[in-house]
């Protein structure tokens, strides 16, 4: 995966930052620097995309003790867990490499991972080849990025709460599957300040990125319509490069209080209308986002965060 590929050329070219982009282009390597192997093991979580068996894309969070994520070596993530069975990616992570989801055969499964920190707003995105190590996943990297702290709301991880793999910290543990948003839901979107998008190129290499903004940046067309501001980045586009090739994009919205999870697929498309992004303050871009199916798992994550403080590089909302 060295290299952009012809989507995210695409998109650069188009947004004439082509020349930015391949300044950018230094800071994706295929290794873990020492440094960030220390900001790895402080985590007790880590975003996760992936193509499910039927081609949907979907974004989930798996979670353990700070420490459960290791880098044995530069060129491999272990992670020491794996998700409940309610979640959408349980087929493809549980099975990786043994034949399961997608790893036809038992192949490695292609995944995309960011770890963050919100209290600092540290961020680092990780992709590669999965397969099932115990109970847990071995991860070949391909691409290592480091990420800029812009539009990372700070929010610190409340002592005393638990975070053991694969369980809910209290209450049970229920799935519940639509094919569009509940009006609850909705209200959750529309109040979010932070969400997590993962894609897949043509080829299923796959990506997860982090968006976020002050509550109001997502808005609800309808029960099966978000759309959202693609604000000012660091040019590479590799969320809306995968987009160009494929439009299939997963959600995963986090219950910073609850722990509720909030699992969103469907396909997403660039809305490069000059005259609809002028109507969103700080928008280079917009990206609308068409619902096929819903998962919202209560109890899904035993991690409680506290309020947020909202980062200063956050537009303004449109109302």
């Amino acid at each position: 995966m060295g290299g952009y590929h012809r989507g995210e050329i695409a998109v650069q070219e188009r947004a004439g930052l082509a020349r930015q982009a391949g300044q950018s282009q230094g800071a994706i390597g295929n290794t873990v620097p020492d440094v960030a192997v220390a900001f790895l093991a402080g985590q007790p979580h880590v975003v996760v995309g992936g193509t499910d068996e039927r081609g949907r894309v979907w974004a989930t969070q798996l979670t353990g003790e700070p420490g459960f994520l290791t880098v044995p070596r530069p060129r491999t993530l272990h992670i020491g867990a794996l998700p409940p069975p309610e979640d959408p990616l349980a087929p493809l992570l549980s099975g990786a490499g043994k034949g399961g989801g997608t790893g036809a055969g038992g192949e490695p499964v292609r995944i995309g991972m960011i770890g963050i920190e919100p209290a600092t707003r540290r961020r680092m995105r990780m992709n590669g080849r999965a397969v099932r190590d115990g109970h847990g996943l071995r991860v070949e990297l391909d691409q290592v990025i480091a990420n800029c702290p812009k539009y990372i709301q700070k929010r610190d991880h409340r002592a005393g709460a638990g975070a053991g793999a694969g369980s809910g910290a209290q209450g049970r543990r229920t799935a519940v599957d639509s094919a569009d948003l509940s009006p609850a839901q909705q209200r959750v979107l529309r109040t979010a300040d932070t969400f997590f998008v993962a894609t897949a190129s043509d080829r299923g290499d796959a990506d997860a990125s982090h968006r976020g903004g002050n509550p109001g940046f997502v808005q609800v067309l309808s029960p099966r319509v978000l759309r959202w501001p693609d604000y000012l980045g660091n040019a590479m586009f590799l969320t809306l490069g995968n987009l160009e090739l494929n439009p299939a994009a997963g959600l995963f919205v986090p219950g910073w209080e609850t722990g509720t999870s909030l699992h969103l697929t469907g396909s997403a498309r660039t809305v490069w209308d000059e005259a609809e992004v002028a109507r969103h303050p700080g928008a280079q871009r917009l990206v609308e986002f068409e619902i096929t199916a819903v998962r919202e798992i209560a109890a899904a994550s035993p991690l409680r965060w506290s309020a947020p403080v909202y980062s200063r590089f956050n537009p303004p909302t449109s109302g």
